[in-house]
């Protein structure tokens, strides 16, 4: 008799073979991204955060889902995954973008958006079928006048991005 097919060998199209999807904390994903993310630390918070693990039970990536940083994007019906990390397993984002979006669905949530910087390709987006809505030229930070911020803040243009 035949043993039953792993996880891997059913996986749906969307996943790729090898990874599945797995529940992660908010401490558990900010220690990711400490690790694995290029240019930013962990996000202060998140609404949730889902991982992609191997068949070996190693986390090869994260998502981590948040209220959009823009004020006037906070609408209560709209999402923003706020960070992605990977060890740099192939496709194992893609999947993470997708799921995110499902899982934002299924709560109601009608919009989930991200950003990309100038000179990320975006492939990953574009692989779970995500789509450009703007591009937003490059800004003077954070610190306002009615907010004042002393963090030093790296600028450059960004390009907004928007779930199927």
């Amino acid at each position: 008799m035949n043993d039953p097919p792993t996880p891997a060998e059913t996986a749906p199209p969307h996943q790729p073979k090898g990874l599945h999807l797995v529940p992660v904390r908010f401490r558990q994903a900010t220690e990711f991204v400490t690790t694995w993310h290029r240019h930013h630390g962990p996000p202060p918070g998140m609404i949730f955060a889902i991982g992609a693990g191997d068949n070996n039970g190693i986390l090869r990536a994260v998502a981590i889902v948040g209220r959009p940083v823009a004020r006037h994007l906070d609408n209560g019906t709209t999402l923003e995954l706020t960070r992605t990390a990977s060890d740099g397993t192939p496709n194992a984002t893609s999947m993470l973008h997708a799921a995110a979006w499902r899982a934002a669905k299924a709560m109601g949530y009608t919009r989930l958006i991200t950003y990309t910087q100038t000179g990320e390709s975006g492939a990953s987006l574009r692989g779970a079928a995500w789509r450009v809505v703007a591009q937003r030229p490059a800004h003077r930070g954070w610190n306002r006048p009615s907010r004042p911020r002393t963090v030093p803040e790296v600028q450059c243009q960004r390009t907004l991005w928007e779930a199927p």
